[in-house]
Parts: C-alpha cells; sequence; structure tokens
C-alpha cells in the first residue's frame, strides 16, 4: 500500500463528514438565515428615513424605533380595519342564509319539480356524517393552527429585531465588514451598500406610490356601484396588488368582487373587468414611468426573478427579488464596457438592402440565394 493512500482515505473522510455536517446545519437554520436576509432587506428599506432622521440629530436608535413604531401603526390599523370590515360582512351573510337558502330551494324546487324543504334540507346537512368529520378534524386541528401562529409570530418578532438592529447599527456594521477588507475592497462594498440602499428604498417607494393610486382608483368604482366598506376594500386592494408580485393584482380583486356579489351579482362583473382593464394600464402606461429611475429592469426580467426567487424561497423570494436583481444589475452596470453600436438598419430590426437595387432585384437574389442552398 503507498504511504499516502490511508493519509487520503482519511481525508476523503474528513471531507465527506465536514459535507454532511454542514449540509445538516444548513437545513437547520435555513429559518433563520431566511429571517435573518428579510430583516436586511426591510433594514435596507428604512435605511433612507432613519439616515435622514439622523443627520438632523436624532439618535440612530431613536430614529429606528419611531420608524418602525409608524409602521406598526398603520398595519395594526390595516388589520384592525379589514378585520373589522370582514366580521360586519360575515354577520351580514350569516343574518341574510336563510333567505338564499329559500331562494336556492324555491328555484330548485321550480325547475326540477321537487318539493323540498328548508327544514328538511337543514336536518339533513345537521346529521350528515361530512359535517360530524368535519367537526371532528377542525376540533383536533385548533392545536396545530394555534403552533402555526404562535410560529408565525415568533418569526415576525425575530425578524423585526433583526432590522432594527441592522438598521439601528448600520455605521457599526459597514465598519466592522470594512476593517477585514483591503481600501480596494472597502469602496466596492460600500458601494454596493448604497446601490442596494438607493434600489431597495426606490422599489418600496414606487410600489407605495402605485398602491396609493390603485386604491384610490378602485375606491371610486366602489363608491360608484355602491360596495359596502370602500375605504378598507381600496386599502386592501392597494397594498395586496402591489407587493405580491405578479398575480397579487388578481388575489387583491376577489375579495371585492366577493363583497360586490352579495350586493348584486352584475357588480362582481364589473369588479373583474375593472380589475382587468387597470392591470393592463398599470403595467403599460403607469408602472414604467414610475419605475424608470428607481428600478429599471426590464419586465421580462422582473417576472423571471420573481419565478426563481419563488421557486427558491416562495413568498419571500418573491417579494426580495426584484430589488435583489436591481442591486445586481445596477452594480454590474458599473464593471461592463459598452461600446457605441453602429448605425445598421438591423439593429433597428430592419434589412439592409443595396443602393439602387429594385424590389423585383431583391427578390430575384433572394430566390437564387435559396436554390444554391
Amino acid at each position: 500500500m503507498p504511504a499516502w493512500l490511508p493519509r487520503a482515505m482519511i481525508l476523503a473522510l474528513a471531507l465527506y463528514g465536514c459535507f454532511q455536517l454542514g449540509s445538516w446545519a444548513f437545513d437547520q437554520l435555513i429559518g433563520l438565515l431566511t429571517n435573518v436576509l428579510i430583516a436586511f432587506f426591510l433594514a435596507l428599506a428604512i435605511e433612507p428615513a432613519v439616515g435622514r432622521m439622523a443627520t438632523r440629530g436624532m439618535r440612530r436608535g431613536l430614529a429606528t424605533f419611531l420608524v418602525f413604531l409608524g409602521v406598526l401603526v398603520a398595519g395594526v390599523g390595516f388589520v384592525v380595519l379589514l378585520g373589522s370590515m370582514l366580521a360586519g360582512q360575515i354577520v351580514d351573510m350569516v343574518e341574510d342564509f336563510p333567505q338564499y337558502l329559500d331562494s336556492v330551494i324555491n328555484w330548485v324546487n321550480q325547475t326540477f319539480h321537487t318539493e323540498l324543504s328548508r327544514v328538511g334540507v337543514q336536518d339533513s346537512l345537521l346529521h350528515s356524517d361530512w359535517l360530524q368529520k368535519y367537526v371532528q378534524n377542525s376540533a383536533t386541528g385548533v392545536l396545530d393552527v394555534s403552533t402555526t401562529v404562535l410560529g408565525g409570530l415568533f418569526r415576525l418578532l425575530t425578524i423585526f429585531l433583526f432590522s432594527f438592529y441592522f438598521a439601528a447599527d448600520g455605521p457599526r456594521l459597514r465598519r466592522t465588514l470594512c476593517s477585514v477588507l483591503p481600501p480596494a475592497r472597502q469602496a466596492e462594498v460600500l458601494r454596493a451598500w448604497e446601490i442596494a440602499v438607493d434600489k431597495t428604498g426606490g422599489y418600496l417607494y414606487s410600489r407605495g406610490l402605485m398602491a396609493l393610486i390603485s386604491g384610490v382608483a378602485h375606491y371610486i368604482l366602489l363608491v360608484i356601484l355602491g360596495v359596502p366598506y370602500a375605504p378598507a376594500l381600496a386599502v386592501w386592494v392597494g397594498l395586496v396588488s402591489q407587493f405580491i408580485p405578479t398575480i397579487g393584482t388578481y388575489l387583491a380583486g376577489a375579495l371585492p368582487m366577493l363583497i360586490a356579489f352579495t350586493v348584486n351579482p352584475w357588480y362582481a362583473l364589473w369588479v373583474l373587468g375593472f380589475v382587468v382593464v387597470y392591470q393592463q394600464f398599470e403595467n403599460y402606461v403607469l408602472q414604467p414611468k414610475l419605475t424608470s429611475k428607481t428600478v429599471d429592469i426590464h419586465p421580462a426580467v422582473a417576472f423571471g426573478s420573481v419565478v426563481a426567487g419563488t421557486a427558491l424561497m416562495g413568498v419571500v423570494g418573491a417579494l426580495i427579488a426584484i430589488p435583489a436583481v436591481a442591486t445586481l444589475q445596477a452594480f454590474l452596470g458599473a464593471y461592463v464596457k459598452r461600446y457605441a453600436v453602429t448605425d445598421d438598419p438591423r439593429v433597428h430590426g430592419g434589412h439592409r438592402w443595396r443602393r439602387g437595387e429594385s424590389v423585383l432585384s431583391r427578390i430575384r437574389r433572394a430566390i437564387r440565394g435559396s436554390g444554391e442552398r
């Protein structure tokens, strides 16, 4: 046996063990790493506001606390407003359920010549096996729901704590990071950090402005149709449609359609048509103008980044995909050398013809070229 073979085998086994240990540790810490990544982008988003308040003499810790307090108050207010709206609507639907059931039973009796009654239908539903199984499964699933809610609250608290530390200790974090790098690398890191702050803040600014415009437009429609809870529905549509990429508009329009259907079924079709038309207006007119100076990326690149982010990290990846790609594009754009484009018609999608050549000669030359092939 060669003398180096035992050492090579031991080294290979050690590397394999380290790889397995690293894979296990990564699987165990993937949740924490995801929370840290979300917190980092959240800290980048509030960095302009915190920095502006800090330059006016306020301590960064207090400035960060005030910004988070404003975000928390706005979020709680939105949830309370939306919850009260849903609770009131559910109460109204429960109160009107007997009338809906009577109308359905009358339509069935007239159409199919049956003799159904509301009392008989209610008794058959209450004594059905599937309803009893559903109640039993719901009772056993209460603990799972409670565990999920507590886990979500803990995750949210973790994200807020990390983002608070990142924003409040931003200068110290940058100094610590730059202290282990040579001066040339320090400039590149600081430049990348500045680009990330600008792109993330610009992304949220443009999304917030589009959410405001979308909310106002849908509020006007809901008021014209006489749909109840128009302010809360408008806020819901504005926020969900802008901060859930790709399918946010249609997901946000489902709730106003449901509420409008309880008023008049035709109103739901009006809401659906308005959502589709407004989505096209936003994609081709509003969004290019608002994002041209903040998050200037091609719509196809934005869509691809959202799909890739969703495949890698789910909803979190979809939310941070666009600012991350915009930051990477802006950072790499400074290191890519560009040249002047030649003045050729083919650049603009045309064809390069010879001067003085007639149309018939061009056709003959094309046919001759295809025959030679």
